[in-house]
């Protein structure tokens, strides 16, 4: 039978990794209905109760998955019979971040306590030294971090992942998309249009990129900017190729940076005029 640091050890394992993954169910297990969080951003007072706890896991994730690490570097506990507390330094930071600060490290104290047999988490206290802490408003490396929200995006949608693209665009997010109407307004307005233009034709590939992208970054504004090339490739095949003119504007909201609007069009000609191609 694993002693009791063995299965803390084990649990807040289990608890990275679920953090890595973007798994809040895996984030919330093993953790106390009454648990204080004292967090890196604010509240002060700390988030209280596991559904306070609940709601400051979404913004870290969309952080993390513009390409940030979340790994345990040391773990030491110390349990008694029923309590136990542990401390860990881990590696949580994007490639600018560890540029910038090669050493910082994300500080974490857990403590815990033995309830019917089993380890929960109570206590949870989170931080960084005074340095310039990953996330933080100050810019380290914001275009950087903004190329790989597109290179997310180019990823996944030859992946078809949806949730994935979604990811980082913002809730209030206001689009001009190709087709009718004016503007969508909303991030479900877009997901529509995204799973749409991801469906196109029976089983054929899709995949996006925009070779000449070119981006702007003041403090926690961003604007991007280039043609974008849709490839849609059919399963005999058959490979078409369409340009458009792509902006978007991103802002950094709770570290992550989210498209807060998009616009996209084509070239509209006089009729009986020829423009020139639009490909680069």
């Amino acid at each position: 039978m694993a002693t009791d640091e063995e299965q803390i050890r084990g649990l807040i394992e289990r608890w990275a990794e679920a953090v890595h993954k973007g798994d809040l169910d895996g984030v919330l297990a093993d953790h106390a209905e009454d648990i204080v969080m004292y967090d890196v951003p604010p509240p002060y007072e700390g988030a209280r109760g596991l559904d306070a706890y609940r709601e400051t896991w979404p913004p870290f994730f969309r952080w993390q998955a513009q390409g940030a690490s979340f790994e345990i570097e040391s773990l030491d506990i110390t349990a008694g019979t029923d309590v136990a507390f542990a401390y860990a330094l881990l590696r949580c930071g994007t490639e600018g971040d560890f540029a910038a600060h090669p050493d910082n490290r994300l500080r974490l104290t857990l403590g815990l306590r033995k309830e019917g047999g089993r380890w929960l988490v109570t206590h949870e206290h989170h931080s960084f030294p005074l340095t310039d802490p990953p996330g933080a408003a100050q810019d380290v490396d914001g275009e950087g971090e903004v190329r790989r929200v597109h290179e997310r995006w180019f990823d996944r949608t030859a992946a078809k992942d949806l949730d994935g693209l979604m990811a980082v665009i913002a809730d209030d997010v206001v689009s001009y998309e190709h087709v009718p109407p004016l503007q969508y307004l909303g991030v479900e307005a877009v997901r529509e249009v995204c799973e749409r233009g991801l469906d196109a034709g029976d089983g054929a590939a899709v995949s996006w990129d925009v070779p000449d992208l070119k981006i702007l970054v003041r403090d926690d504004l961003a604007v991007a900017w280039g043609l974008n090339r849709i490839r849609v490739t059919q399963p005999a095949g058959q490979t078409f190729e369409t340009w458009s003119r792509g902006t978007r504007v991103f802002e950094r909201r709770e570290g992550a940076w989210l498209m807060t609007h998009q616009h996209l069009s084509v070239p509209s000609e006089p009729a009986g005029e020829s423009g020139s191609d639009p490909r680069p």
